[in-house]
């Protein structure tokens, strides 16, 4: 059952919801286009998308809704948040990249690294201060911690695990991979904070927040 907030609570959340799917596929995007290196779950989707043919944005919409699956045993429930980040980041991301042109200088594929980094952030920010309900990955992790494991543990695990598995695959795996690993953290602790729906809300968990 998905979890649906109050008709109030929707239109004080929704846009900035909204605000941070579409920061999240941009900036997403926009560290693909680098190729200097992805996120770890990023390299797994890039890794998918090669041995499949389809695009990454598809990649990551079929692989969350697979995800989605695993929360059944889990016993997690999605929220609103939740489903619309299943359904559209992968869009977002594929929209971008058909627009975003290559850049060949090592120095504008860098900063565009840096930029769509902090874009990532800002999306986390906004979409985890929503309070509407984490994204699948999040949820997946979570809801294993939830089982007795400690929540770094759980994430180092499954973040690494789709790294190696991407990497394999053929994702790039490369110094962006680094600077994401080290940067969302803080950058999106920081957002998180600026964006928070405020006293009363019900508080995000900022150690579940930083990936689709």
């Amino acid at each position: 059952m998905v979890i649906f907030p109050t008709l109030g609570e929707l239109r004080r959340r929704l846009p900035r919801l909204c605000a941070g799917l579409v920061c999240l596929g941009v900036g997403i995007a926009m560290t693909l286009r680098a190729e200097l290196g992805v996120s770890p779950y990023d390299v797994l989707h890039q890794g998918l998308a090669r041995v499949t043919g389809l695009s990454v944005g598809t990649v990551v919409i079929v692989l969350g809704a697979a995800i989605l699956l695993l929360w059944i045993p889990l016993r997690q429930r999605p929220g609103l948040g939740t489903v619309v980040n299943t359904a559209t980041v992968g869009l977002l991301i594929d929209a971008t990249l058909r627009v975003l042109p290559h850049p060949e200088p090592i120095a504008w594929r860098a900063a565009l690294l840096l930029a769509g980094t902090v874009i990532v952030a800002l999306g986390v920010g906004l979409y985890i201060g929503s309070g509407l309900g984490p994204g699948p990955r999040d949820g997946l992790m979570t809801g294993l911690a939830a089982r007795g494991y400690p929540l770094w543990l759980v994430r180092t695990g499954l973040e690494l695990g789709a790294l190696v598995s991407g990497w394999l695959l053929g994702g790039d795996v490369g110094p962006g991979t680094v600077v994401f690993a080290f940067a969302i953290g803080p950058l999106g602790h920081r957002f998180l904070d600026w964006f928070h729906l405020g006293v009363g809300d019900r508080d995000p968990d900022p150690d579940a927040a930083f990936g689709e």
